[in-house]
C-alpha cells in the first residue's frame, strides 16, 4: 500500500509540541499506513525541543518510528519586542514563518512525489500557528487544527468573531463591566471580568483571536484535546452551530512518560495518602515578593502539607520560561522554612505529571493551564483555581461554575496587572480543598474520582475519544487529495 504522509506544525514550545507528538502516536497506532512529519520551528529563546526529538528519534516502536521531525530556522522579526506580550511576540514570530514552511512542504512533498512513494494527505495545525492553513490551502492540502485549550473556549473564540463579523461590536467594550455574555457553549452567563486578557485588548491583541476564530472555521476539521464526558454542553453545543467545521474531541491527550526527580519523590513517599497539597502555576507562571509573602503566610497558618514549585519572574521585556529561584530563604517571610520544615518542601521546577501521579498528593493549586486541568482530572486530584495569562481565566470559570469540579481562588487574576491576593483568601481556598472537600459526600473530591475513570475509558475501545479518533482517520484519507 502507498506510504500515506500528514504535516503536523506544533505551536511554540514544549508543551505544544508534546502534545502534537501525543496525537501523532494516537494517529499511528490506529493507522498503520500513517506516518507524520513535524515542523518544529525554532524559537529565538531557549527550549528543550531539540533533546526531546532526539530522544524520541532513537525510540524503536512501530509507533514512534513513523514519525520524524525536521527542524526549520525562522527569519528573526525585526520589531521590538519590549511592550509586547510572549503571546504577541510568539504568534507573530509564527506568522514570519510561512514561507519556509510552504517552502519544506513543496521540498519534502511535492518534488518528484511519484518516485518517493509517498501521498501527502493533509496537513495540521497547532491553534497558535493558525495561519499556516492559508499555506495549506494554497498548496491545495486539507488543513485540521489541533485545538489544545477547552471546547467551551472555542465557542467563546466563535462568539467574539460573529459578535464583530456579523454585528460590528468589539468584544473588548465591555471590559471593566459587569456585564454577563449568553455564549452558548457555557452553561452559565459568562462574566467579563474573566475573559481573555486578548479579547480585552482592542487596540492592541483582540485582532488575534478573532483572526484565528475565522481561519478555524476554514479548516476541515478541529481536534480537540477534551473528551465527551467532561464537556457534552460545549461539544454538542459546537456540533450543532452552523459554520464549524467537524469537531474530534481526542482527549485527555496527555504525555505520561515522566520521569519523577528523586528528592522529590523521596519526599513525596514519606507523607501519607492524599494529604500533601501541590502549588504549581505552569511554565510561565511567577509571583512578586509581595505576593510569595502572601503565599507562605497562608501556607503556614493553614497547617496542611505542601509542595510548591517557585519560580523568579522574568525582567520587563524578557520572553521565555522563568527560571528556579536561587534563594527563597532571602524572598519568603523569616523563618519560614524553619516552622514548615516538616511538613512542607520547596522546590524549583517540578515534573507536574510525576508528581501528580503521585499517591500521597491531595490537592493542586493550579493556573489552569488546559494541559495541567486534563493531567488533574487524569490523576483525580482536586484543583483550587489561580489563573494567570491567555484563556485561563475562562478555564478557572468552567470549573468553578459551570462544572462545579473546583475551588475558586481567584478566578479574574491576570499576571500582566496583578491586584494581591492576601494570605486568609488564599488559607480559605486551601482549606475547602484540602478539609471541607475530604469530607463531603458528594463534593469536589467525588466528582473528581468520578471524572478519573470516565477520562480513562474515553480513550479506549468503545470510548467516545476511541469513536472520534476512527472517525477522523476515515476523514482525512477521505478528503485526501488524489
Amino acid at each position: 500500500m502507498e506510504s500515506t504522509e500528514l504535516v503536523f506544525i506544533p505551536g511554540p514550545g514544549m508543551g505544544h509540541l508534546v502534545a502534537a507528538v501525543e496525537i501523532g502516536k494516537l494517529l499511528t497506532s490506529r493507522a498503520n499506513f500513517l506516518s507524520i512529519t513535524f515542523f518544529i520551528i525554532d524559537l529565538p529563546i531557549e527550549t528543550a525541543t531539540h533533546t526531546y526529538t532526539k530522544t524520541l528519534a532513537v525510540i524503536d516502536d512501530s509507533t514512534t518510528s513513523r514519525l520524524r521531525f525536521l527542524h526549520l530556522s525562522s527569519p528573526q522579526s525585526q520589531s521590538n519586542n519590549l511592550n509586547k506580550t510572549q503571546e504577541a511576540v510568539l504568534v507573530e514570530f509564527f506568522d514570519n514563518s510561512k514561507q519556509i514552511v510552504r517552502e519544506a512542504i513543496i521540498e519534502n512533498f511535492m518534488t518528484n512525489k511519484s518516485k518517493s512513494g509517498t501521498r501527502l494527505t493533509g496537513v495540521i495545525v497547532d491553534m497558535f500557528s493558525d495561519k499556516m492553513i492559508e499555506v495549506a490551502t494554497e498548496l491545495g492540502l486539507p488543513s485540521y487544527v489541533f485545538f489544545t485549550s477547552s471546547a467551551a473556549f472555542l465557542g467563546l473564540m466563535f462568539y467574539a468573531q460573529t459578535l464583530k463579523d456579523d454585528h460590528d461590536r468589539d468584544i473588548s467594550d465591555i471590559k471593566d463591566s459587569d456585564t454577563l455574555l449568553p455564549v452558548s457553549t457555557y452553561l452559565n452567563p459568562l462574566p467579563a471580568k474573566v475573559l481573555p486578557s486578548a479579547m480585552l485588548d482592542k487596540d492592541g491583541r483582540l485582532h488575534l483571536p478573532l483572526s484565528t476564530a475565522r481561519i478555524i472555521r476554514q479548516a476541515k476539521g478541529v481536534i480537540v484535546n477534551t473528551f465527551l464526558e467532561l464537556e457534552p454542553h460545549p461539544i454538542n453545543s459546537l456540533c450543532n452551530e452552523d459554520g464549524v467545521p467537524s469537531l474530534y474531541p481526542l482527549g485527555p491527550i496527555i504525555n505520561l512518560n515522566q520521569e519523577p526527580d528523586e528528592s522529590i519523590n523521596n519526599w513525596l513517599d514519606e507523607q501519607p495518602d492524599s494529604s500533601v497539597l501541590f502549588l504549581c502555576f505552569g511554565s510561565y507562571g511567577s509571583f512578586d515578593e509581595e505576593q510569595l509573602k502572601e503565599i507562605a503566610t497562608a501556607l503556614d497558618c493553614c497547617g496542611c502539607r505542601f509542595l510548591w514549585s517557585l519560580r523568579q519572574p522574568q525582567a520587563k521585556g524578557e520572553i521565555g520560561a522563568p527560571d528556579d529561584l536561587a534563594r527563597p530563604e532571602q524572598v519568603l517571610p523569616e523563618g519560614f522554612f524553619k516552622r514548615t520544615s516538616r511538613r512542607g518542601k520547596v522546590i524549583g521546577w517540578a515534573p507536574q505529571v510525576a508528581v501528580l501521579s503521585h499517591r500521597s498528593i491531595g490537592g493542586f493549586i493550579t493556573h489552569c493551564g488546559w494541559n495541567s486541568v486534563l493531567e488533574s482530572l487524569w490523576f483525580g486530584v482536586p484543583m483550587a483555581t489561580w489563573p494567570m495569562y491567555a484563556e485561563q481565566q475562562v478555564n478557572a470559570f468552567e470549573l468553578v461554575v459551570d462544572l462545579e469540579m473546583a475551588t475558586n481562588i481567584k478566578m479574574e487574576y491576570r499576571s500582566e496587572s496583578p491586584v494581591l491576593v492576601t494570605a486568609e483568601e488564599i488559607e480559605r481556598a486551601i482549606r475547602r480543598l484540602m478539609l471541607d472537600s475530604a469530607e463531603e459526600k458528594n463534593g469536589i473530591r467525588k466528582k473528581m474520582e468520578e471524572m478519573k475513570e470516565k477520562s480513562r475509558r474515553a480513550m479506549i475501545e468503545e470510548g467516545s475519544s476511541y469513536y472520534f479518533l476512527e472517525n477522523l482517520i476515515k476523514d482525512i484519507m477521505d478528503h485526501s487529495p488524489t
